[in-house]
């Protein structure tokens, strides 16, 4: 696939978790999502750039992911679309730890695997 379509399905991946999020519906599914974005965040743009985000590091993505994690355990907070609904009512703590790093970690390790490929070695013009 192109970067293009790469980053359309990125970007609509993180806004539709987000919504998810915010709206305390399967916070667990939107979770394992803003985990395996960055999952793939991390292996393709940041892991080589040390930890601080401020030279593009590591820190943010991985921030994002144990914040992810941390709403997985939580669940749904008192005001939510969830606690209206009465569904997901027990996918919280060591459940919704799991399903969030499991599935999101799969997510992005199966989409890496499929459709990551590295970026060719730069060539240097050291032949004048």
């Amino acid at each position: 696939m192109p970067g293009k379509v790469h980053a359309i399905v990125a970007a609509g991946t993180e806004m539709a978790v987000g919504a998810l999020l915010v709206l305390g519906l399967i916070p667990q599914v939107a979770a394992a999502g803003l985990i395996g974005v960055m999952v793939v965040a991390f292996w393709t743009v940041h892991r080589h750039k040390g930890f601080m985000i401020t030279g593009e590091g590591w820190e943010h993505v991985a921030l994002i992911a144990a914040m992810s994690v941390v709403c997985a355990m939580l669940g749904p907070g008192a005001i939510s679309v969830d606690v209206e609904l009465e569904i997901a009512h027990r996918l919280y703590d060591w459940t919704g730890l799991g399903i969030a790093v499991l599935v999101g970690a799969g997510a992005g390790a199966a989409q890496l695997l499929f459709f990551y490929r590295p970026p060719k070695p730069e060539t240097s013009d050291t032949d004048s």
